[in-house]
């Protein structure tokens, strides 16, 4: 969920080795969106503005999945324990997190994430496309590596000249 997500380092790992990120526009994603190109990454949901405006207007999550088909069978399917057949409660926590707060919003988010899987279904289907864009991550987000940040950290932050 934008503004919400801590920006670690696992989904720049992942673009160092040519995976292509679906996320939101948040943190080390929007680093990742301008070093490799709208073209080569997928962003789904709110941006933080529309999240806090959301927040601030009264989320209602039972609202949104009333209103989406995709979404009820989602919940009930993961409700009535099709995902965990040895314990059908095991998710029932999450399910009524989703259904009465859903403080990250998963639910506001969850139709345009469906279109954005969508999407990285269709770009897979292009073998030369899904590898073009992955050589094109691997190059760009080299940008990313230790080697990079070391040297800019002693030089700018430190103040050590680099050999």
């Amino acid at each position: 969920t934008a503004g919400m997500e801590a920006s670690g380092t696992g989904n720049m790992k992942l673009a160092l080795n040519g995976a292509i990120t679906i996320g939101t526009l948040d943190g080390a994603n929007i680093e990742i969106g301008e070093r490799v190109g709208p073209e080569n990454i997928v962003i789904f949901g709110m941006t933080a503005e529309e999240v806090e405006a959301r927040r601030h207007a009264g989320h209602n999550p039972r609202a949104i999945i009333g209103a989406d088909e995709s979404l009820r069978f989602v919940l009930d399917a993961i409700a009535d324990g099709t995902f965990s057949p040895d314990d059908r409660n095991r998710y029932r926590g999450l399910v009524d997190n989703l259904m009465t707060s859903d403080g990250f919003m998963v639910t506001a988010d969850f139709a345009d994430y469906c279109a954005a899987q969508r999407r990285v279904d269709t770009m897979w289907r292009s073998t030369s496309g899904w590898r073009a864009k992955a050589i094109r991550n691997v190059a760009n987000v080299a940008w990313f590596s230790a080697d990079r940040t070391i040297r800019e950290y002693s030089e700018e932050i430190w103040g050590v000249p680099v050999a």
